[in-house]
């Protein structure tokens, strides 16, 4: 299935701009920003407000330096994508003013559409493997690129809190087409598709680095204690990824199932459009049979809801629960490929048997002499016998 996340273009584009970046920074700043590609602050995406977070942010970047940021930020998105992060940021100007009157001056610092921070893992190169993320509250890219020639995407997280603030309103699209089709659906669909008549305060699988067979929901979204579920609840809204709840796409009409696609690819579209492409390509390849939408929560905008749409390998989280269906988390997650985990794995496995041709276009195949081989530390030589197991 490799080939699946192969986007060398959107890869090379994004090469581009990192090398310009990481080029213009300060040692200080770089620092701030380079770790080693097994950090574990690569699979902390959690997107909510942080006094520890890693990376460095826009705020401390020149206008030359900011520049460059987001034209590498534009080239992990699509056009659409794109202005949909702009207007996540954005919307951390609203925030300020709404929480004026609570948080006074120090709004200012907790509401910040320049505290959105830059990382980077691992070594960026040609041919090399390495990644990049952007990660601050109600955003986090995550983007693993193995061998100039895999992407990875995932996990994926845009948010909105309120949903809507004049017309910035980054999520609605996503909002509005899960009602669409649930209202599309006949009652006896809908009594199929409807899990629970509460909505988890977050995502059911949470922001795991590595989503687990089963995940239940927090009893309440960090730091929002007014809405709290049940044990019940949880049981009720729980995933499970052998046993998937809701409808089947291949039960939908196909008026409803047009939409359901519409949803789907609203979700994905957010990405470059090579990668958009392929996954809802891999998407319809799984059978209708194996994809299924399930919803909680009230029926109607103004009400805490929820959805889900989860195949054999993909899965998506749409939740509107906070109060009362104004603050907006919406994920998309790779079951085997969040942060590359399996591309890696694939590329580890080669490159034990192969060898990685960064390093083999330095070795001799068969050194000259003794000295020869003294000089490269006693490395094999580099044939095909030097590659059986």
């Amino acid at each position: 299935m490799s080939e699946v996340y192969e986007a060398p273009e959107v890869i090379r584009r994004m090469l581009v701009n990192t090398t310009a970046l990481l080029n213009c920074l300060s040692p200080e700043q770089r620092a701030q920003a380079w770790f080693p590609l097994d950090s574990p602050h690569r699979k902390d995406w959690d997107f909510v407000p942080k006094p520890d977070r890693t990376g460095v942010p826009l705020a401390v970047l020149d206008r030359h330096q900011r520049a460059l940021a987001h034209s590498l930020l534009s080239a992990g998105l699509s056009t659409r994508g794109y202005s949909m992060a702009l207007s996540v940021m954005a919307m951390e100007n609203v925030l300020r003013e709404v929480g004026a009157h609570r948080f006074g001056v120090a709004a200012a610092d907790m509401r910040n559409p320049d505290l959105y921070f830059f990382s980077f893992f691992g070594r960026p190169s040609h041919e090399d493997t390495w990644g990049w993320r952007v990660v601050g509250h109600h955003l986090s890219l995550n983007y693993t690129i193995v061998d100039e020639r895999f992407l990875s995407v995932t996990p994926c997280n845009m948010g909105s809190q309120p949903a809507s603030a004049g017309v910035i309103a980054p999520l609605q699209d996503d909002d509005r087409l899960g009602f669409d089709l649930l209202h599309a659906l006949s009652p006896r669909q809908r009594s199929t598709a409807v899990i629970h008549h509460v909505a988890p305060a977050d995502f059911v699988t949470r922001q795991v680095p590595l989503i687990g067979k089963v995940e239940y929901p927090d009893y309440w979204d960090l730091g929002i204690p007014s809405y709290v579920i049940t044990d019940e609840d949880r049981e009720a809204l729980k995933f499970e990824k052998d046993t998937p709840r809701g409808i089947a796409v291949s039960d939908l009409a196909p008026e409803q199932a047009e939409v359901f696609w519409s949803l789907a690819a609203n979700h994905l579209h957010r990405m470059p459009a090579a990668v958009a492409e392929r996954q809802l390509e891999r998407l319809r390849d799984e059978g209708a049979d194996n994809i299924f939408f399930c919803w909680a929560g009230g029926d109607r905008q103004g009400t805490s809801h929820y959805y889900r749409i989860q195949s054999q390998r993909l899965l998506f989280e749409f939740d509107n629960a906070i109060d009362n269906g104004n603050h907006i988390h919406s994920m998309w997650r790779d079951y085997r490929n969040d942060f590359g985990h399996e591309l890696l794995l694939d590329h580890y496995e080669r490159e034990r048997l192969t060898g990685h041709h960064l390093r083999t276009r330095l070795t001799s195949s068969v050194p000259d002499d003794e000295d020869a081989r003294r000089d490269t530390g006693g490395t094999r030589p580099v044939g095909p016998s030097s590659h059986t197991t």
